[in-house]
C-alpha cells in the first residue's frame, strides 16, 4: 500500500495520497485529497533511517563532532549537546535549551552555572553534566 507525496497546483498544498495497490498507483490516477483536484507534480519523499544504538553511539564518539571540546570552547559543547539530544531522541527542556543557548553564545559554562545558581538548573546539574567530560576541562567547578 504505496503512499506518495505531492505538491497540488490547484490548491498549493502538500499532500500525501494513499493508493491501495502498487498495480493502481500512478501520477495519473493520483487527485488531491484536499481540493479533489488532478493538477498534481510528484515529489521526492522523506526517507528516515533507522540506527541501532551501537551506531548512535559511535556516531557520537564521531572526532570532528569533538573537536573543539578540547578547547573548551562554549560553542563546540553547545553543539555536542544538540547532537547528542538528537541522537538519542531525548528533547531538551527548558533548562537545558536555556544553558545550550547560552554556550552558543560563547558564555562559559562557570558563569552560566553561577548565573542560574541553586534556583536555576536543578541540583547543579550543569555540574553533573560537564563531569562527563574530564579530558575537555569541563569538570565540576573548584569549590572555594
Amino acid at each position: 500500500m504505496p503512499i506518495y507525496e505531492y505538491a497540488c497546483l490547484d490548491c498549493r498544498k502538500r499532500v500525501s495520497v494513499f493508493f491501495r495497490s502498487f498495480a493502481v498507483a500512478g501520477d495519473d490516477a493520483a487527485r488531491c485529497p484536499l481540493c479533489n483536484g488532478a493538477n498534481l507534480r510528484r515529489l521526492v519523499s522523506k526517507v528516515a533511517v533507522l540506527k541501532s544504538e551501537e551506531s548512535r553511539m559511535d556516531d557520537l564518539a564521531d572526532s570532528s563532532l569533538m573537536s573543539g571540546l578540547e578547547s573548551e570552547d562554549p560553542r563546540a559543547l553547545a553543539s555536542f549537546m544538540r547532537r547528542m539530544s538528537k541522537e538519542m531522541g531525548e528533547p531538551l527542556d527548558d533548562e537545558m535549551s536555556e544553558v545550550i543557548n547560552r554556550l552558543e553564545k560563547g558564555e562559559s559554562p562557570e558563569a552560566i552555572d553561577e548565573a542560574l545558581g541553586e534556583g536555576g538548573l536543578s541540583g547543579g546539574a550543569l555540574d553533573d553534566d560537564y563531569s562527563s567530560f574530564p579530558d575537555a576541562g569541563f569538570g565540576p567547578a573548584p569549590s572555594a
